[in-house]
C-alpha cells in the first residue's frame, strides 16, 4: 500500500514563482538575491498556513543554488540543490523555537555558527515560532544576530509578532505575510483537483477557500477532507453538509421574506436552520456578511470586494437591485446590534426573532399600522374647548361624531334625540358633553372633513352650554371633585395632589369654594380647563365659579437651641420643669 502524503506538502511551493499570494514579498526577496543586497536577519510574521516558513526555505535553498536561474530561483540540479531536496544539506539548520527555547539551545546554535559552510556560500538558520523564545534566550541570541559571520544568515518565523522584543526587531528585515485572499485559494485549489483527477465544482472549492480563512494550508486540509467524505467529485452540497456551512439559499429567502413582508415565512424558515443543528449566532455572523455583499453590489466600483465566484456575484447583483440603500444600512445596524445583545441575552432566539421583524419593518406594510389609526384628529388651536382625553362620565350618552356634513334622513329613536340637530333648546336642555378627539375611522374624506365637521359641533354645544344651570347639592360636589382627582392622577399627579388636599365647598350662586398651599396649580391651565370640563359635564351646570383660596398656615416657632428644646419639651411635659427645679439642674437650659 503506497505512503499517502497530504495535498499540503505534496503541492508545497518549491520555487518563489509557485508561492501563492505573496507576489510582492516574493519578488523583494528575488531582487535582493540578484543584487547581493542580502540582509544579515530576516523576520517573516503574519497568520498561519500564509508561507513564511515555505518561503524560508526557498531562500535557503536559493541563495545557496550554484547555478541560479535568470528569474533568480533555484535550478534543482547542482549538488546543493539535490542535497537539499533530499534533506541532507548541511548548509540549511531548521530550529523549533517552541521545544527549543532556553539559553543552551541558543548557545549551541551559535557554537554551530562558527562553523563555516563546507559547500555553497551560506549557512543559513531557520529559526520557526521564535516568539517561543525565552527572554533569557533573546539576550543570548543578540550578539550573534547583530554581528554575525558574512556567511551566515538567518531567518526567523513568527506568528505572534508583537511578542518579540524590540532590540531583535531592530536587527531584522521585517516581511508581514498577508491572508491569501479567497479568490487564489481557490484558483490554487482547482489546480490540485485538476491534478488529482478530481472533478469539483467551482462553488465547492470556494466554500473551502472561505472556510479557510486566508490560511492555504488549511484550504488544502479541508480538500483532502472532502475527497475523502464524496471521492473523486466534490459539489457543492457535499461541501455544506460536511463542513457544516449555512447554505447561501437561505440568506436570499430570507431577504426576500423580509422586502415581501412574509413575517410567517421568515419565523418557519428560521426555525428550520436552528433545528438543522446551527447555532443562531452563526446565524448572525451570516446574515451580516450577506447584507454587507448586498450593500457593495448594489455600486459596480464596490463590486470587486466581493468574495465570491462570478456565478454568485451576479446573483448578488440580482437581489442588490430590489433592496433599497437605505434598508441595507439600518438592517446592518440591526444585524450587528443583535450581534452585540446575543452572548447577554436569555431568549437568544426571540432576540433575532426580533432582530427578523424591524428589518422587515422597516420596508414592508406588514407590520406597519397607518399613521391615520395611531394619531386622533388635532384638534383647531383657537378652540378654548380643547380638553385633555378624560374618560366620560358613566351617566352621559356620549355623542356620536360627525363623520361629514351630509345628513341622514333616517329617523332618530325617541329615546335618544340628537341635541346637537334640534332646533330649539327645550326648558331644561339634557347634557351635551365634550367632543373627545376621536380616531378616523377608515372610509372618512379627509382629516380636514373631520375637523370641520366636529368644529361645527363644538359651536352648537357651546350655544347649549350657555343655558346649563341644573343644580347640584354639596354631596354630588364633593363626589364629582374625588372621581376627577382619581381619575386625574394618571394624568398630573402634582395637579391633583394641589386640589384632592381639601374639601371643596359649595357657595352662594353656584361659587365653588376650595382651599389649597399655594396658588401654583392655576399655572397648569391644561389641568385647570379639564377641572372645570369634569365639574360641566357631571354636575349639568356651566354656570359655576371657581374659587381658590390660599391656606394660611400658623407660624411655628422652631427651636433651634438646646434652651429652645427644652422650653418646648416642658410646654408638652410640665414635670420636667419641676424634676429641674428639684435637681437643681442649670447649665445650658
Amino acid at each position: 500500500m503506497e505512503n499517502f502524503v497530504v495535498s499540503a506538502r505534496k503541492y508545497r511551493p518549491i520555487t518563489f514563482d509557485s508561492v501563492v499570494g505573496q507576489g510582492s514579498i516574493t519578488n523583494t526577496l528575488k531582487n535582493a538575491i540578484r543584487n547581493n543586497t542580502l540582509a544579515q536577519a530576516f523576520l517573516f510574521c503574519g497568520p498561519r498556513g500564509v508561507g513564511k516558513t515555505t518561503c524560508a526555505r526557498i531562500m535557503a535553498k536559493t541563495i545557496n543554488c550554484l547555478n541560479p536561474t535568470e528569474t533568480m530561483e533555484a535550478c534543482n540540479e547542482c549538488d546543493s540543490c539535490r542535497a537539499f531536496n533530499n534533506n541532507a544539506s548541511f548548509n540549511i539548520y531548521e530550529l523549533d523555537a517552541a521545544s527549543n527555547n532556553s539559553v543552551e539551545d541558543i548557545r549551541s546554535l551559535v557554537d554551530q555558527v562558527r562553523i563555516p559552510p563546507q559547500i555553497g556560500q551560506y549557512k543559513v538558520y531557520i529559526i520557526d515560532e521564535v516568539h517561543m523564545l525565552s527572554a533569557a534566550a533573546f539576550n543570548a541570541f543578540l550578539k550573534t544576530l547583530e554581528e554575525p559571520p558574512a556567511y551566515a544568515k538567518f531567518i526567523l518565523a513568527t506568528t505572534e509578532k508583537h511578542k518579540i522584543i524590540p532590540t531583535i526587531l531592530s536587527r531584522c528585515q521585517i516581511f508581514d505575510f498577508k491572508r491569501i485572499t479567497v479568490e487564489d485559494i481557490a484558483k490554487h485549489l482547482a489546480y490540485v483537483a485538476s491534478s488529482e483527477a478530481v472533478a469539483a465544482e467551482p462553488e465547492a472549492l470556494n466554500i473551502i477557500a472561505q472556510k479557510a480563512d486566508g490560511a492555504l494550508r488549511d484550504a488544502l486540509s479541508i480538500f483532502d477532507q472532502m475527497v475523502s467524505f464524496s471521492g473523486k467529485n466534490i459539489t457543492y452540497k457535499d461541501v455544506i453538509e460536511n463542513l457544516n456551512v449555512l447554505d447561501y439559499d437561505y440568506y436570499f429567502q430570507i431577504i426576500d421574506h423580509i422586502l415581501q413582508g412574509n413575517t410567517s415565512d421568515i419565523l418557519l424558515l428560521l426555525n428550520d436552520i436552528i433545528s438543522k443543528g446551527f447555532e443562531p449566532q452563526h446565524f448572525i455572523s451570516g446574515m451580516g456578511n450577506h447584507l454587507r455583499s448586498l450593500l457593495v453590489s448594489k455600486d459596480p466600483v464596490t463590486l470587486q470586494l466581493l468574495e465570491v465566484s462570478e456565478q454568485l456575484r451576479q446573483r448578488y447583483m440580482t437581489q442588490s437591485q430590489t433592496c433599497p440603500l437605505s434598508f441595507l444600512v439600518k438592517a446592518l445596524e440591526i444585524n450587528n446590534q443583535c450581534d452585540i445583545d446575543y452572548r447577554s441575552a436569555n431568549n437568544k432566539r426571540l432576540l433575532l426573532e426580533i432582530a427578523l421583524l424591524k428589518m422587515c419593518a422597516l420596508c414592508s406594510t406588514a407590520l406597519a399600522v397607518p399613521a391615520a389609526q395611531t394619531q386622533p384628529v388635532q384638534m383647531p388651536q383657537n378652540k378654548p374647548a380643547q380638553q385633555p382625553a378624560l374618560q366620560p362620565t358613566p351617566v352621559q350618552q356620549p355623542v356620536k361624531p360627525v363623520q361629514t356634513p351630509v345628513v341622514q334622513e333616517s329617523p332618530k329613536p325617541a329615546a335618544q334625540p340628537q341635541p346637537a340637530q334640534s332646533a330649539t333648546a327645550p326648558a331644561t336642555p339634557s347634557p351635551v358633553p365634550q367632543p373627545q378627539p376621536v380616531i378616523r375611522p377608515r372610509g372618512t374624506s379627509s382629516s380636514i372633513s373631520v375637523n370641520k365637521a366636529m368644529q361645527q359641533a363644538e359651536q352648537k354645544a357651546e350655544k347649549k352650554e350657555e343655558a346649563w344651570d341644573t343644580p347640584f347639592t354639596q354631596e354630588q360636589l364633593t363626589e364629582t371633585w374625588s372621581d376627577f382627582v382619581n381619575r386625574y392622577k394618571n394624568i398630573s399627579p402634582s395637579f391633583a395632589a394641589a386640589i384632592g388636599k381639601y374639601t371643596p365647598k359649595l357657595g352662594p350662586k353656584s361659587e365653588i369654594h376650595f382651599s389649597v398651599d399655594n396658588l401654583l396649580f392655576e399655572q397648569d391651565t391644561e389641568g385647570v380647563t379639564a377641572l372645570k370640563h369634569h365639574l360641566k359635564n357631571a354636575l349639568h351646570n356651566n354656570q359655576f365659579e371657581l374659587k381658590p383660596e390660599l391656606m394660611e398656615r400658623p407660624a411655628e416657632i422652631e427651636a433651634y437651641t438646646d434652651k429652645d428644646k427644652f422650653e418646648k419639651m416642658v410646654e408638652e411635659r410640665p414635670y420636667l420643669r419641676t424634676l429641674q427645679t428639684e435637681l437643681k439642674l442649670e447649665g445650658d437650659l
